[in-house]
């Protein structure tokens, strides 16, 4: 059944994507809105039905279920949403997909499609938005056919949208959970993972990573509640959503930002399909270094949280920003990458995450970022800084260093570093997973990923603080700090020197082997010299 829902789900969104390529959209720089808006449209539509239908006898026995609703009476409707969850939108008939069915016919059907939308987004802007650092809404839909350029092609392009979503349900996803739709926002989102989309490239986590690093932080049978887990550079949720399913989506509020509207697009959609409506309000849009939004209730400290995780980017330009940045000593006490002279664009802006990240634990909260594997083993600059700091104050307490080719659109090798602020721990567990995964082909890259069983030994590995030979190592602070502190396992693996007891006669033995193959070499060098000034005494000089 699983297979059968999937399927169907993919095919409806290549099915979306198709009409774009059709209208002149695709791998535009608007496609990602529109398939985003549309497939967010047709599973609230669904989810809206199916919440009324166990609300209503008369609803959910109806043969069409829109029709029966749109018969009530206002103060019916009314009553309804009264006793709807909040984390179900409010739609009106008008607002329902077999309505704009129903409407196609109409010459301005792209106009009565827009504002469809607009209607959706302001009757349920308390709730189902997200916001700036500015504290600007950013409502739930948008018009779209306004990116079509042909303005003759817009009503038709609005009616092929319509026309994919009526002979599917998602009803039957209700009953699936973050596995599926981590899988379906993976498949849904993987065109628009490109470094291009904006200030930000664009990173998205792998699933496998994410899941290590949820798992690692909070454990299997944790029993939490009233957990806050924050990211300072969401995108577009990926480590949150593996985190609030690790902890559980009830019993945990999510805090994100991220300075890219795209990302912010997409984040949006991730919390609605993991059913974490109510931390919309906490999605918020903007440079987290420059104004980060999530504070303490004095309005001037950062807020802490229980679990913090981030993949930011590595390296960028921020020479814009770097001297507010850099104006704020007390948040970035490492110091902040200095403008170069040449390739501004190499900005270590990943060292600022860190601290920030760092700054926005709990006392005993713990965390986890993603980092170039090189600043392991940095030593200088803000990076050895960074570095000294986390072993000298005992907060890091894990470091792994994930196959190469592993991310979707870099080649960067990584690693995940992982903080515990109570620090407690008495050793560091460093893992080298380089060598682990399957390669795969993902268009003309190949790329790698972890296996299931492979993912397991790293976890395994990493609680019980394992020694395995040549793949981890569990050191001391001390240990750290007389290796110049240095946090990649392999400087740690011991340097292996095969020997093997010889009686003299077998010395001798191997001795001769030796001496018989070097003079073959030798022999067959003497003869190939030979003959090449043979060959050179026949050449005739003009």
């Amino acid at each position: 059944m699983d297979f059968q829902i999937k399927e169907k789900t993919v095919s409806l969104i290549d099915s979306l994507k198709s009409t774009c390529q059709t209208y002149g959209m695709g791998n535009d720089g608007n496609e990602y809105k529109i398939i985003t808006q549309v497939f967010l449209y047709k599973y609230l539509n669904d989810k809206f039905g199916y919440e009324i239908k166990k609300l209503d006898k008369r609803i959910a026995l109806a043969e069409k279920w829109e029709l029966a609703y749109s018969e009530l009476s206002e103060d019916d409707r009314d009553d309804l949403f009264d006793a709807m969850n909040p984390d179900v939108p409010r739609l009106n008939p008008e607002h329902l997909i077999s309505h704009l069915w129903n409407q196609q016919a109409k010459g301005d059907f792209d106009l009565i499609f827009d504002q469809t939308m607009i209607d959706i987004a302001d009757k349920n802007i308390d709730i189902f938005s997200t916001q700036t650092t500015q504290n600007t809404k950013i409502p739930l839909f948008e018009k779209l056919t306004q990116y079509v350029t042909d303005e003759a092609q817009r009503a038709p392009f609005a009616r092929a949208l319509v026309d994919k979503l009526v002979n599917f349900s998602f009803e039957e996803t209700f009953s699936e959970h973050y596995d599926f739709f981590a899988a379906i926002f993976e498949y849904l989102i993987k065109d628009y993972n490109t470094a291009g989309g904006g200030k930000y490239a664009e990173y998205y986590t792998p699933h496998a990573i994410a899941t290590i690093m949820a798992r690692l932080l909070v454990g299997d049978d944790a029993d939490l509640h009233n957990i806050e887990c924050y990211d300072p550079s969401a995108g577009t949720g990926t480590l949150l959503m593996a985190l609030g399913h690790q902890i559980g989506e009830d019993r945990c509020t999510i805090f994100a930002q991220d300075i890219s509207r795209r990302s912010n697009k997409m984040l949006k959609l991730n919390l609605i399909l993991n059913g974490l409506v109510s931390s919309l309000d906490h999605a918020i849009q903007g440079d987290t270094l420059v104004a980060p939004y999530h504070k303490s209730d004095d309005g001037q400290s950062l807020r802490t949280f229980d679990y913090v995780v981030s993949n930011p980017p590595f390296k960028m330009d921020f020479s814009d920003t770097r001297e507010k940045i850099a104006a704020m000593p007390a948040r970035f006490w490492a110091g902040v990458p200095k403008v170069p002279a040449k390739k501004k664009e190499s900005m270590s802006i990943y060292t600022c995450f860190i601290q920030h990240v760092i700054n926005s634990l709990k006392k005993d909260g713990k965390g986890a970022i993603v980092v170039p594997t090189g600043f392991l083993t940095a030593k200088s600059s803000v990076e050895g800084t960074v570095l000294k700091k986390l072993v000298d104050d005992h907060i890091v307490c894990g470091a792994i260093s994930m196959p190469s080719n592993v991310f979707a659109n870099t080649s960067t090798n990584v690693s995940v570093l992982f903080f515990d602020n109570s620090r407690t721990a008495e050793k560091v567990v460093l893992i080298d997973a380089s060598k682990l995964g399957e390669e795969y082909k993902d268009g003309n890259n190949q790329k790698r990923r972890l296996r299931l069983e492979e993912i397991e030994k790293i976890i395994t590995t990493f609680r019980n603080k394992e020694v395995v030979e040549d793949f981890s190592v569990a050191v001391t602070y001390d240990e750290i700090i007389k290796q110049k502190y240095l946090l990649a396992a392999g400087q740690y693996f011991c340097v292996k020197m095969e020997y093997v007891k010889l009686t003299q006669k077998e010395f001798e033995t191997k001795m001769a082997e030796f001496k018989s193959e070097l003079q073959f070499f030798f022999d067959e060098g003497n003869a190939l010299q030979a003959e090449i000034m043979k060959q050179l005494s026949k050449v005739k000089y003009k």
